[in-house]
């Protein structure tokens, strides 16, 4: 059996508190056939890059590397978080070039290639996740690399023009033909990279999912929609009703309904769409008033972005704003925090909300989505809105989809999921936790896997 080589940002190391689906999933696989995981150590070194850490545990290599201080801040704060992020969520507005920093990003995943190759086997399979290491496989060729290596992308892949936006971007998303198997999200992150492959990226598509580059290597792409640890989560659920957390904030909802959103703080989660569509619900829907209550917990993220700062105060003017105009002395319409909940908390508020409110501007896949349906009573499940820009709108079909840019459909989508029936909610419930049981996060990872040992080398 070949050996697996887990690539990434952030390694979950032994005993961390890293724990997410996506962690057990890799974690699982390399236990099933041996292997090594590799990314950066977390630590900022005080002089240079490259210091490697490694260490063993029940059968898997956890190997690490240091980065200096201007290391990271050019590859992850600059070129991964300033420029990337805002340009893969179609935010060509937002993106912050520089040559610099593009520099560094190249830099750092030529270090990495650096200190991974020499521990590669021909036969390994290497499985390098998200846009941080978008041309590590080039870096791993130059080195005489001939394992077969795979990329996922988490995140969205956007249209061919904003793509192109990017200042010598052949040097970062050309590199993907470096890969024997790039998979997506969906099937039109698929189509929107064969469409930049063909217009910008010098590649050939001769098929479905088949492209040539221009030195003719023939790299196979696919759309691999991640899942969650569904049976696990449904476990969890089941018991959370046990968490004093979530006892107390059953009792101050004294009878009315809870609308929950769940997302890090960041301009592609469409949080000021979704406060203006949920003060538009309280001024279309009168009759509603004092029966729900939104809560939205949106953990600081990228605090040192200028741009991520200014959405936490408009966010913190807006919930002021609603409240002010609508509360009553005994409700207080919505509810907005700024801190980190264990997994277990949220799992038990996903059972508690009659409405789970997930209405991203652009989103890879969202697994808060996965995560709310998987979470609800059997008996008594409650209603997702979903916007139809997260890729998770493509297998929850139950959802009433919106687009999170229209205020008045969310708002009515809002009230639709409020008055819905028993029975409607139950059916639509059924039709995606099929679909989350049958395709859950252990089946896409094999799934990749498995399309990853059959490319051609």
């Amino acid at each position: 059996m070949s050996r697996l080589v887990v690539v990434s940002n952030r390694v979950a190391l032994p005993g961390s508190n890293q724990n997410g689906g996506l962690a057990v999933a890799l974690d699982a696989a390399l236990r099933d056939s041996g292997g090594l995981w590799f990314g950066w150590s977390g630590k900022v070194a005080r002089a240079h890059s490259g210091e490697v850490h490694e260490e063993h545990h029940e059968g898997i290599d956890y190997v690490t590397v240091d980065l200096s201080r201007e290391d990271y801040e050019g590859y992850y704060n600059g070129f991964s978080n300033r420029t990337l992020w805002p340009l893969l969520h179609f935010r060509l507005d937002l993106v912050d070039y520089n040559a610099g920093t593009q520099a560094a990003y190249r830099g750092v995943n030529a270090l990495f290639a650096e200190k991974l190759a020499k521990r590669l086997r021909d036969d390994d399979i290497v499985w390098v996740h998200d846009y941080h290491l978008l041309p590590l496989a080039q870096e791993l060729r130059k080195r005489g690399v001939r394992a077969r290596i795979g990329f996922f992308l988490h995140v969205p892949f956007p249209s061919a023009d904003i793509v192109a936006g990017l200042p010598n971007h052949e040097q970062t998303f050309g590199a993907l033909v470096a890969y024997d198997l790039v998979g997506f999200q969906t099937e039109r992150d698929l189509e929107r990279f064969q469409d930049y492959m063909r217009l910008f990226g010098g590649g050939e598509v001769q098929g479905r999912g088949e492209v040539r580059g221009q030195d003719g290597r023939q790299v196979r792409a696919d759309a691999f929609p991640i899942g969650i640890d569904t049976a696990a989560l449904e476990s969890l659920a089941s018991r959370s009703g046990r968490i004093a957390a979530i006892r107390r904030v059953h009792s101050s909802l004294n009878g009315r309904m809870l609308a929950l959103g769940v997302d890090r703080l960041d301009y592609s989660k469409g949080l000021p769409e979704r406060f203006r569509a949920f003060e538009r619900f309280l001024e279309k829907y009168t009759k509603l008033h004092g029966s729900l209550t939104y809560l939205q917990i949106a953990p600081v993220s990228r605090g040192g972005v200028a741009s991520y700062r200014a959405l936490r105060r408009e966010l913190e003017q807006f919930a002021g704003h609603i409240n002010g105009g609508h509360a009553h002395p005994d409700w207080t319409p919505v509810r907005y925090v700024n801190r980190t909940y264990p997994h277990a908390t949220l799992t038990g508020l996903y059972r508690l909300a009659r409405i789970g409110l997930i209405t991203p501007l652009r989103d890879g896949m969202n697994l808060v989505a996965k995560e709310y349906v998987a979470a609800q009573d059997p008996a008594d499940p409650g209603a997702l809105v979903l916007s139809i820009f997260a890729g998770a709108a493509r297998e929850l079909d139950g959802a009433l989809l919106v687009n999170p840019f229209d205020s008045d459909g969310v708002a009515d989508a809002i009230a639709a999921a409020a008055k819905m029936p028993l029975e409607e909610r139950r059916e639509r419930w059924q039709s995606m936790i099929t679909r989350l049981r049958d395709y859950d996060i252990h089946a896409w990872r094999k799934d990749f896997l498995r399309a990853l040992g059959e490319t051609q080398r």
